[in-house]
């Protein structure tokens, strides 16, 4: 398995310990099982960093926006882009006639489906794994496995554009954007600019470097970056905000207005006409 795939690994781990608290914020048979070689191990190395606080309430945020949107909308078409070992398809209620994409390394999408079959658990929703580079051209992969680009559609995008860099981020943006009609959706996670360089994160992110998964990216301004590259945002929370782990979140929540400060964004936007 590549790096990033321990990423994946280490987020399963921090799922199936939520999964495992009595008031856990989400429930994730499976992450347990996914997690393993490294996960727990990598966990935790990157313990003090409230990794698996950030995880908890992104998974829940991220669970919550996917039903909202699907019950509001009536979109059917749902693209996970690198969704690594979660397993939405298999934990979550689907409406009828859904189709979700998985757009991952395949190496990855193997591995997850082959631990999932040693489980016996089949997917909730007709699930479809698309092999591709998020970094490259992917599209067309996208669509060679029925990807429809006339459908509205949701895309989701969990703990990906922190690997990416910013021209990375902007192309695959705009590609997503294109890729669809105007008023599809995209649910996002993106850390802040300050946060890659806050002396309180260095050593958090010293390891991500040393462990080859470095973290390239960050916005101060998501709005207008969103805006930018194709989307209008229509809900921001930052963690421990209502919506978003509050009660949950180890930290005070800075208002906006306070420079300097490391944030975390959970955003949920609409493509552009």
């Amino acid at each position: 398995m590549d790096d990033i795939s321990y990423t994946a690994q280490w987020t399963a781990a921090a799922r199936a310990l939520e999964s495992e608290r009595a008031d856990g914020l989400i429930r994730d048979d499976y992450a347990r099982h996914l997690a393993e070689p490294r996960g727990f191990e990598l966990l935790d190395r990157y313990r003090g960093a409230a990794v698996s606080d950030f995880i908890a309430v992104r998974t829940r945020y991220m669970d919550d926006a996917l039903t909202r949107v699907l019950g509001h909308t009536g979109i059917r078409q749902i693209v996970l882009l690198a969704n690594g070992m979660d397993t939405r398809t298999h934990r979550l209620d689907w409406p009828e006639g859904a189709t979700v994409y998985e757009v991952d390394h395949g190496a990855l999408l193997a591995e997850k489906q082959s631990r999932l079959a040693a489980l016996v658990v089949e997917p909730r929703v007709r699930t479809v794994p698309v092999k591709a580079d998020l970094a490259g051209d992917w599209l067309e992969a996208l669509k060679s496995g029925g990807f429809d680009t006339a459908q509205s559609t949701l895309w989701v995008a969990e703990g990906l554009v922190f690997f990416l860099t910013e021209q990375q981020v902007g192309q695959l943006l705009e590609t997503v954007a294109g890729a669809c009609p105007p008023e599809s959706w995209l649910v996002v996670d993106m850390t802040s600019a300050t946060l890659l360089r806050h002396p309180m994160t260095q050593p958090f992110l010293r390891s991500l470097r040393e462990d080859g998964t470095p973290w390239r990216f960050g916005t101060d301004q998501p709005e207008e970056f969103l805006s930018d590259h194709g989307f209008a945002v229509r809900d921001l929370r930052q963690p421990g905000e209502a919506g978003a782990g509050a009660g949950r979140w180890p930290y005070a929540v800075t208002p906006r207005e306070v420079r300097g400060v490391p944030r975390n964004w959970l955003i949920s936007a609409v493509t552009k006409a």
